[in-house]
């Protein structure tokens, strides 16, 4: 089977967050996470039931970036 050798393109952390989640990350409320979905800031995934779950990977990145500005 191909690529079944472990070496894969993806993160190694994928693992899926509430808006709650970064938000505690962040340290701002769960409403500001959605906003900041809703106008671009944050990359999103919706699931089936229309809920918002954003990449770990893609989060920690961004906090990085932020308090590397800050």
């Amino acid at each position: 089977m191909a690529g079944a050798s472990g070496a894969s393109p993806h993160r190694a952390d994928e693992r899926l967050l509430t808006p709650a989640e970064v938000a505690a990350l962040f340290r701002v409320n769960p409403k500001t996470v959605s906003r900041w979905a809703r106008s671009g800031k944050l990359h999103a995934i919706r699931t089936l039931g229309g809920h918002r779950r954003f990449r770990a990977s893609e989060v920690r990145e961004n906090l990085e970036r932020l308090t590397a500005a800050g």
